[in-house]
């Protein structure tokens, strides 16, 4: 019985052993089931995280690149000098841009007594020559320091040749007064003018329109000298004032003559550019 019992207990230990082979079995291929299940979550992981990370970083780079340039402010898109009694649509684009700068003007394309002020406090602030006319150094600040249109060159031609058939056109007005009687502080055409009246008519005859006293036309304009006057320029004497006709010849409304007449330039007077 012992030999027998001895034998049996060998037997009884081999059957757990194999209780432990299907156990390691079913452990292997619950290992081997662990491993496709973990491998697959590895996957599902890998898949789900490599549509994120390109769907979120263009995303948000895009829209931030758009401030960093900023759009300019209004922009003067012409090389044409502006100064008193400049109209239309490039005075309208000085005027925004000048709102833009803290001036607070009507938009309505005049170049006036406003605008003028604005210019000026405009070219104090940013320490440029204050004379009220924007010129190429107030038109580049009032642009940022940007030169505007590739055909710049063409504009001052143009330009050029307009100033100078105005220029004509002022003279002709003016000589159409002629034999008109001074008055003091009168502008009635065909019957009287004081000096500034016959200087304002004129320009207002070719659309500039000019502030009605001697000081004030001065003021807006831009001192030039005689080689430099052109016919329709502002001839200047102390009180007193004419347009200049070419060829050394003003026509005035004259309180000596007592009448609009054209005569000879004397003595030293200035000359005043509205081109």
């Amino acid at each position: 019985m012992a030999t027998s019992n001895s034998h049996r207990a060998p037997g009884r230990a081999i059957t757990p052993l194999r209780h432990s082979g299907r156990a390691l079995r079913g452990t292997g291929g619950a290992a081997v089931l662990g491993t496709v299940l973990l491998g697959s979550a590895f996957a599902g992981g890998a898949a789900q995280a490599a549509p994120a990370a390109p769907a979120s970083t263009p995303a948000v780079a895009s829209p931030t690149a758009a401030p960093a340039n900023p759009a300019p402010a209004s922009v003067l898109h012409s090389s044409e000098k502006l100064r008193w009694g400049s109209q239309g649509s490039t005075v309208e684009q000085l005027q925004s841009a000048l709102n833009d700068e803290g001036a607070d003007l009507t938009v309505d394309g005049k170049f006036g007594k406003l605008t003028h002020g604005a210019v000026k406090d405009y070219q104090r602030t940013n320490g440029l020559q204050i004379d009220g006319v924007v010129g190429p150094e107030t038109r580049g600040s009032l642009n940022g320091g940007a030169s505007v249109g590739g055909s710049g060159a063409s504009v001052p031609t143009t330009g050029a040749s307009t100033s100078s058939s105005s220029g004509e056109a002022i003279v002709d007005a003016a000589r159409t007064q002629i034999g008109a009687s001074y008055s003091w502080g009168s502008s009635n055409p065909g019957v009287s003018f004081d000096c500034s009246g016959l200087t304002q008519y004129a320009y207002k005859q070719v659309g500039i329109d000019l502030p009605r006293t001697s000081g004030q036309q001065v003021a807006a304009g831009s001192q030039v000298s005689k080689s430099e006057a052109q016919p329709g320029d502002l001839v200047v004497w102390p009180g007193h004032m004419g347009i200049y006709a070419g060829g050394n010849k003003v026509v005035d409304a004259g309180r000596s003559p007592g009448a609009v007449t054209e005569r000879t330039i004397w003595g030293n007077p200035t000359f005043v550019s509205f081109r």
